[in-house]
């Protein structure tokens, strides 16, 4: 596998990479590498070679393009010497960016199979994330080289069918794209392994984001809507939990300070993916802000699904995929961008433990069935089909 992340904080291709090891498959990533950290470590069973990358999440688009062609190159080369002892079966590539896939090109020349796993839309990424350099001649560029990196592809996966039904209906041959949910573990997120936590059990109503600090994920919202609700409902003596870093985190600071709530908002940083079910144990309400754009249009958070394998009750914005999978009666939704929505949502989940305990339900009930635990037999199989003797 050829990752541009940190292996270790980056859920999707930890499950992937695990999962067929357990399935008997030895496996090797290439990722980026911490300063300071080991060039090599093995992690569940995955053997995994950091790269001498680093990310620099917030930089300017031509930092992050060295990063990218850096990466790239690097990771070629290292595939292509691991291959003379390995003898490959498979190479899968992850995105962003979807080009890495032509740091494959050489193990493709010589018969290996490529899975390329699109984990989102790069040319709405790009437009989401870099407005004042998206453009229409950048966006065709960018749609050209994502056709051409699904050319290069044996197959090509992605995590939902909205994303599969855009690349289809921009001509990718149907049979080439399958979908593998990004579903969290129910092994990992399982309540019975953490401390119970009954509703407000300590007097205070504890909200939690696990997550990004982006752009994408409107936490200015979430701090705007904390703030309304201790204002207005101080018995419920709110406060919110933040695990995460970015870009944002000085502005979300400065706004929980200038509107007299930083005692009340926490920042944690990032944690390992193995704590997050115990910070999302401690908590009573698992919240999932984003904004709407044509990117997240397609997309659905992950915290989604993670709250509610914890038996959290969820409240999130109301994106096109959240309404498509989660029936009213489950996730509470509010209109993105509206903080005294946000606030609404939170305080009636709150005031009603009927409400709250069928949206758990059924919440749980979306969560099993779209288990990371059926997901991987799919994705070991597709693997095992794609894979040369």
């Amino acid at each position: 596998m050829i990752v541009h992340s940190y292996y270790e904080e980056d859920p999707r291709v930890r499950r992937e990479a695990e999962s067929l090891v357990a399935a008997g498959r030895p496996v090797s990533v290439l990722a980026l590498r911490r300063e300071g950290s080991r060039a090599r470590s093995e992690v569940a069973g995955v053997r995994v070679h950091h790269l001498d990358v680093q990310r620099h999440q917030g930089a300017g688009l031509g930092t992050y393009l060295h990063e990218y062609l850096s990466f790239l190159f690097r990771s070629m080369w290292r595939s292509v010497r691991l291959h003379r002892r390995e003898r490959f079966a498979l190479v899968q590539v992850h995105s962003l960016p979807d080009f890495l896939v032509f740091a494959a090109l050489p193990l493709k020349l010589s018969g290996v199979p490529v899975l390329l796993d699109l984990h989102e839309a790069m040319p709405e990424f790009f437009r989401s994330r870099f407005p004042g350099a998206s453009n229409p001649v950048a966006y065709r560029l960018l749609r050209f080289q994502e056709r051409l990196s699904i050319a290069l592809s044996t197959k090509t996966i992605t995590v939902n069918v909205a994303m599969r039904d855009r690349l289809v209906g921009l001509g990718v041959p149907a049979g080439k794209v399958a979908v593998v949910v990004n579903s969290p573990s129910l092994t990992r997120f399982d309540p019975s392994t953490q401390p119970k936590r009954e509703f407000r059990q300590d007097g205070r109503l504890r909200l939690t984001y696990t997550g990004a600090l982006t752009p994408i994920y409107e936490m200015d919202t979430a701090i705007d809507a904390v703030a309304r609700i201790a204002a207005e409902r101080p018995d419920l003596d709110v406060v919110l939990d933040i695990y995460g870093r970015g870009d944002t985190e000085g502005g979300l600071r400065a706004q929980a300070e200038r509107l007299g709530i930083a005692d009340r908002v926490a920042f944690h940083g990032r944690i390992p993916i193995d704590d997050v079910p115990a910070a999302v144990a401690a908590a009573d309400i698992g919240v999932a802000p984003t904004r709407l754009d044509p990117f997240t249009a397609m997309t659905i958070s992950g915290k989604i699904y993670e709250y509610g394998a914890m038996g959290k009750a969820v409240v999130a914005s109301k994106l096109p995929l959240v309404e498509r999978t989660f029936p009213d009666g489950t996730v509470a939704r509010y209109e993105p961008g509206d903080a005294d929505g946000m606030a609404r949502a939170i305080v009636a989940l709150a005031d009603d433990p009927i409400r709250r305990a069928e949206a758990i339900d059924g919440t749980l009930d979306v969560v099993r069935d779209a288990a990371w635990e059926r997901e991987a037999e799919r994705y070991a199989a597709l693997v095992e089909r794609l894979s040369r003797p």
